[in-house]
């Protein structure tokens, strides 16, 4: 009897069963990251503090539960439309799962970075907090960190039904074009081909999550939604721009390399290109990029205690 034989005699279907480990490995990953936001407070008491009182209040915005849905409801529109792409609606799903899984983390991240360090002092409740052996740079720390927590837990919800719509994708396309049902095994490889652009997108929302910590020490809300964006963008362009045809004139060079040493090459995070190739990403091109993206959120909590040492809280 063969694999999928056994999967129609017990009633499970293919891309649950090609799910099986992946989302093993995705309960493993709450579990892991519960613990480590427990331990986090328990070896930085002072920081831990200040992250978890930050991660509560953007877990109760209704922001939150609103981005949620949103995605969900995107992710499953995007399971049904039909491409007409003569079998490549699996692309399709892909690139646009992940667009709305970054986008949507990445805009709560931002949201919250801008929102949180700008509302502690124009309510006057950072000076209260300083006032208590918390230092300015735990402060800081601590609000990175309370973001990050609540921006990690929307990535891996709609993170992890992504990944349920792209091993339902292959299955659902074969039935409607009366081809043969892929195994369980095709489902999951299909799915953990996906995961590295997964890490990417999550590398480009904490680099961009650090960028707002950094500007809302001086700017308010909408000011720093405006630069974030705008950096965002040009992080996206500036590989592009240098290696197409008007990347060869000597002034759109020069201003390139001078973007690109100041803004983050958010571009180097992007996977669509390799996944409309069928081209798959490396774990060890992943690896890289957490060394840049590590690296360049260092630089902006430095430059953001930098700016918020000689804040005047009162």
């Amino acid at each position: 009897m063969t694999n999928n034989s056994l999967l129609a005699a017990f009633n499970i279907p293919v891309w649950v069963e090609g799910l099986k480990y992946i989302d093993i490995g995705i309960l493993v990953v709450f579990l892991l990251f519960g613990a480590i936001v427990f331990l986090f407070r328990d070896f930085v008491p002072r920081i831990g503090a200040v992250a978890w009182v930050t991660a509560k209040e953007a877990l109760f915005q209704p922001l939150f539960v609103v981005l949620i849905l949103i995605g969900l409801f995107a992710l499953f529109i995007f399971l049904l439309i039909p491409y007409n792409t003569l079998g490549e609606d699996i692309k399709l799903v892909k690139t646009q799962g992940l667009t709305i899984v970054t986008l949507m983390a990445a805009f709560f991240g931002v949201w919250s970075a801008s929102s949180t360090v700008t509302d502690e002092i124009d309510g006057k409740t950072a000076l209260m907090t300083l006032a208590k052996p918390i230092s300015r740079r735990d402060f800081i720390c601590g609000k990175y960190a309370g973001v990050m927590i609540a921006v990690t837990l929307i990535f891996l919800v709609l993170g992890s039904f992504f990944l349920n719509t792209v091993s339902y994708k292959l299955v659902h396309d074969a039935r409607e074009s009366a081809a043969d049902v892929p195994t369980s095994y095709e489902c999951a490889v299909a799915v953990y081909n996906v995961l590295p652009a997964l890490a990417l997108s999550y590398l480009q929302m904490i680099v961009l999550t650090a960028i707002a910590i950094a500007i809302s020490t001086r700017l308010p809300i909408l000011p720093n939604l405006t630069i974030t964006l705008t950096i965002y963008l040009i992080g996206n362009i500036i590989p592009e721009i240098v290696q197409s045809s008007v990347g060869q004139i000597a002034m759109v060079a020069f201003v390139a390399d001078i973007a690109s040493a100041i803004v983050p090459s958010l571009g180097h995070f992007n996977s669509d290109t390799p996944i409309v190739m069928d081209q798959a990403l490396s774990w060890y091109y992943v690896g890289l990029s957490i060394i840049y993206a590590g690296l360049y959120c260092c630089l902006a909590l430095v430059v953001s205690l930098l700016l918020f040492e000689d804040r005047d809280l009162a």
